[in-house]
């Protein structure tokens, strides 16, 4: 004979209602639709503070990060053992470059004095300091090829060095980015 389940007791419909009845009327579906519905993307006030702080937290981690100089939070163009030894080998030697933006901010004002001369001087003392400054990039660029080639091997260069470095000596020192990370005189080995 096979097993039959055993019927369930009969319970004392008096007692339960009395103990555990919900107190309040059964939701419509209306109601119960309307309590489950909520926007899929958050837009409080509180939401987006907290979103803008966080992001804003982020950049600034990301913003010290690339000015100390770590490989994560460098640009493309920065990153690699080669770009580094760049950075260093230009940041460690005085340039003329570094000196344009003031010698401009020099020329400007002589050119607010009403004398002629003084004006037409000025503008050629610039022209003749941009000639030493083209040269001092040119010169710039074949040392640090040079140096790369000896560090890094004839054939393992990387393209755009030297370029990079001369594009670094235009920037005034403490305006580059990432920032130095060497004194002047340090040349990298």
């Amino acid at each position: 004979m096979p097993n039959t389940p055993a019927a369930p007791a009969p319970k004392d419909e008096s007692t339960e209602t009395s103990a555990a009845g919900k107190g309040r009327p059964t939701p419509s579906r209306a109601e119960r639709e309307a309590a489950r519905k909520r926007p899929l993307v958050p837009d409080t006030k509180e939401a987006k503070a907290r979103q803008r702080a966080e992001l804003a937290a982020k950049r600034e981690k990301a913003r010290q990060g690339m000015a100390a100089g770590e490989e994560k939070y460098l640009p493309q163009r920065d990153k690699g053992p080669q770009r580094r030894f760049v950075r260093d080998f230009v940041d460690a030697g005085w340039h003329l470059a570094e000196f344009v933006m003031p010698a401009m901010i020099l020329v400007i004002i002589a050119t607010l004095v009403p004398i002629v001369e003084v004006q037409y001087y000025a503008l050629l003392a610039l022209w003749g300091f941009i000639i030493f400054v083209v040269g001092d990039m040119v010169y710039t660029s074949i040392r640090v090829k040079s140096a790369a080639k000896a560090k890094f091997g004839e054939d393992r260069v990387e393209k755009g060095l030297g370029w990079y470095g001369a594009m670094r000596i235009v920037q005034m020192r403490f305006l580059r980015l990432p920032k130095p990370q060497v004194k002047r005189g340090e040349y990298p080995v």
